[in-house]
């Protein structure tokens, strides 16, 4: 240690290789953990939160999975991911984009089928609503949440927690409403269900919002009891923005018992996590906390300078009881001031916010919703009942002739579903290897092989051996590519460009390498896992080389670009700068050749077949290019699929 201190640029050297170590293990667990779960897919929110829990607060690591999951039509990531990008929003209080991304995800949760997420994301809404004081929304998110979550018949350990998540919401919209009685029984219920799945976090949060409901009936000595229990469970699950939120409240007890001693530190240490977190919600409760404290120490600048800021953030944040709350202590400190107009100004501000909360409307609304939630609970467990009750008669009543019907029924069903599916199984098989013949004997054509080979003795008779073994390696290897493709249906991106270079390197010799071939791939793509049908691109190729370059004296060039621009397809463009289709159909016809598109017509039924386990099919189109009115070549452009249809 000595010796690192005396020389602090190799310390400094060692801790930023240790760091970047560190984030390269991270970001290697993350990828191994987004390959896991795009693979397997698992439908139970439990699983997914077991494999990614310790990256949900990373935005970045969250965004790749959002995309990666969308890639692959895995609906479930999709919504886990958004519901951790809008829970990121809201602790920085971007209350506005934390909604859109909740609802996003609330929206994948349903495509998915999938009512642990929904019940989540509807949770979430109601948690951000919460935030801003808005209470008719809040509640009826949380409520709609329940009410999902007990018509469940089994519910599991996710959709326990989200009833008490949805239960301690609806606590905390009594609270402010200010019906401390009602809350406390909501948090009760919440508490219980939270000791029930030993979660130290849902222990923490209820048995804070209980304090702070006793705080506001005036026991503080059991609020901060309760408070002082919040924060042993979030020290022991580590919560920083939990350890905020107890020193705050905390502090607040103290500046009640007028214990500024105490309660001074423990309050600066609140904004200080505060402030680091940037979480406004909590940055503008410490302001109100430490200006409330100067203010009661009587350093009414600094306490002006600290309950201005969090009158601003409220503000800026649409935070409506801590602008409230910091409206009145503003008054207060103008009063003392004798700038009454001013004091005058900032308590009818409190005042009408709080009515807008505290309307009549709001808490009969409030009172409605709960008592018609509370009934709907014991209603669907009578009807779980009886619907149970029902299932066990009619079990009983079964008889052993219905059973054996039910079985040879199910038997022949079963057989004939069998026999039809083999009969298309085989009927596809067959249709396939025709394909796959037609396209070998395509590929295999007896001219090219005959020309290939005679270009290459040419070589040989005027005594180039380099030309000659290069080519002849060239050819070799062609033939035992195309022989090799005939056995595969399906082919990787990088292999059939391999292939294609080798095809153009050959026919080539004929055209005394006058041709100039350029490939392009987009870096995005991954060409080894992506897959298409082998030898799909070679008949496109031979177009362009025979009708569209053929006659051309000079300046030959073909460009082979592939691209990416939907997650659903790959792009491949084959652009030649030859006489165009209109000159070269004259040409073939003064010469009666019939060079036609058999092999573009076997390519698209191969096409067409490839397509049938992707949900989108394939598209071909072939455009002539001019130079003003002169052909001045041809473009094929081809989208092939690449994302398969997920099956559950």
């Amino acid at each position: 240690m000595k010796y690192l201190l005396k020389h602090k640029p190799l310390a400094a050297f060692i801790f930023i290789l240790c760091f970047a170590f560190s984030a390269f293990a991270q970001e290697s667990k993350f990828d191994n953990a987004l390959k896991f779960i795009t693979k397997t897919q698992p439908h139970q929110h439990l699983k997914i939160d077991s494999v990614f829990k310790a990256f949900k607060h990373d935005s970045l690591k969250m965004k790749r999975l959002k995309n990666a999951s969308k890639d692959r039509y895995y609906f479930e990531g999709v919504s886990y991911a958004l519901n951790a990008l809008g829970e990121i929003q809201r602790n920085i209080s971007n209350y506005d984009a934390s909604i859109k991304l909740h609802q996003e995800a609330n929206t994948y949760a349903k495509k998915g089928e999938n009512v642990e997420l929904n019940i989540i994301s509807l949770n979430m809404l109601g948690v951000a609503y919460r935030r801003m004081d808005i209470v008719k929304p809040a509640l009826d998110y949380h409520t709609k949440a329940l009410k999902i979550a007990y018509t469940v018949t089994n519910p599991s350990k996710t959709v326990k927690h989200s009833i008490a998540v949805s239960q301690n919401s609806i606590g905390n919209i009594y609270l402010a409403l200010k019906q401390y009685d009602l809350a406390i029984s909501q948090f009760s219920k919440s508490l219980k269900l939270e000791e029930e799945l030993n979660n130290e976090l849902g222990l923490a949060i209820n048995y804070h919002n209980i304090a702070y409901a006793q705080e506001a009936n005036g026991d503080l000595d059991i609020a901060l009891s309760n408070y002082q229990l919040s924060l042993k469970y979030n020290n022991s699950i580590d919560s920083e923005i939990g350890r905020v939120i107890c020193y705050n409240s905390i502090g607040g007890i103290y500046l009640k018992q007028k214990n500024y001693k105490e309660a001074a530190p423990i309050i600066k240490v609140a904004l200080e996590k505060a402030l680091e977190l940037e979480d406004q919600f909590y940055i503008t409760s410490s302001y109100i906390n430490l200006g409330q404290l100067e203010l009661e120490m009587e350093q009414c600048a600094i306490a002006e300078e600290h309950l201005e800021k969090a009158y601003q953030i409220a503000k800026s944040y649409n935070l409506k009881s801590a602008v409230a709350e910091s409206s009145k202590l503003l008054s207060e400190l103008s009063q003392n001031n004798n700038k009454f107009e001013e004091a005058l100004a900032y308590y009818k501000e409190a005042v009408e916010i709080e009515n807008t909360i505290l309307t009549e409307q709001n808490l009969q609304y409030v009172n409605d919703i709960a008592i018609q939630y509370e009934n709907e609970n014991k209603n669907n467990q009578i009807r779980a009942l009886a619907i149970e009750n029902e299932a066990v008669r009619l079990r009983l009543e079964r008889n052993k002739n219905i059973l054996l019907y039910t079985t040879l029924l199910l038997l022949i069903l079963g057989t004939a579903l069998f026999l039809i599916n083999r009969t298309k199984a085989l009927k596809r098989d067959k249709h396939i290897l025709t394909l796959e013949q037609d396209m070998l004997r395509s590929q295999m054509n007896p001219h090219f092989i005959f020309n290939s080979l005679n270009s290459i003795k040419l070589y040989i008779i005027n005594n180039d051996k380099t030309n000659a073994v290069y080519y002849l390696n060239k050819f070799s290897k062609l033939i035992r590519k195309i022989l090799m493709a005939s056995q595969e249906k399906e082919t990787s991106l990088n292999e059939e460009l391999e292939t294609m270079k080798l095809y153009m390197n050959i026919e080539n010799i004929r055209f005394s390498n006058e041709i100039e071939f350029i490939v392009t791939v987009d870096p995005s793509i991954n060409t080894e896992v992506t897959k298409i049908p082998s030898m799909v691109l070679q008949p496109f190729l031979e177009n362009s080389l025979w009708h569209g370059l053929s006659s051309k004296p000079d300046n030959k060039k073909i460009y082979l670009n592939v691209s990416k621009h939907s997650p659903s397809y790959i792009t491949v463009e084959i652009i030649d700068n030859g006489i165009g289709r209109i000159a070269s159909r004259k040409i073939n016809e003064r010469k009666r050749l019939n060079r036609n598109s058999v092999g573009i017509k076997i390519t698209k039924a191969r096409l067409a077949n490839f397509s049938e386990s992707f949900p989108n099919s394939y598209t071909l189109d072939i455009e002539d290019l001019y130079d003003g009115e002169t052909p001045s070549g041809t473009k094929v452009t081809l989208q092939i699929p690449t994302n398969k249809t997920n099956i559950q």
